[in-house]
């Protein structure tokens, strides 16, 4: 799951700008820190790369069976 919450640092404490979703409760998550230097627009740019590669992962991708087996000899056959 990739998820981009904004957070200001207060007290050596992150405060989350929106909720985390609650099938986070008991996790250990990893955190990205960007620094304060870097404009809102790169921000926002990267993000927008993220979730336009995360659309194509989805539109190209496909569940398999839980049985399923990839038969490698059929292709070493050809």
């Amino acid at each position: 799951m990739l998820t981009i919450v904004q957070a200001t640092c207060t007290n050596g404490e992150l405060v989350l700008s929106e909720k985390l979703s609650p099938e986070l409760e008991g996790k250990t998550i990893q955190i990205l820190i960007l620094e304060p230097t870097q404009s809102i627009q790169t921000i926002d740019d990267g993000e927008s790369k993220i979730h336009q590669f995360l659309e194509k992962v989805n539109n190209y991708s496909f569940r398999l069976p839980p049985d399923y087996q990839f038969n490698r000899e059929e292709i070493y056959e050809q």
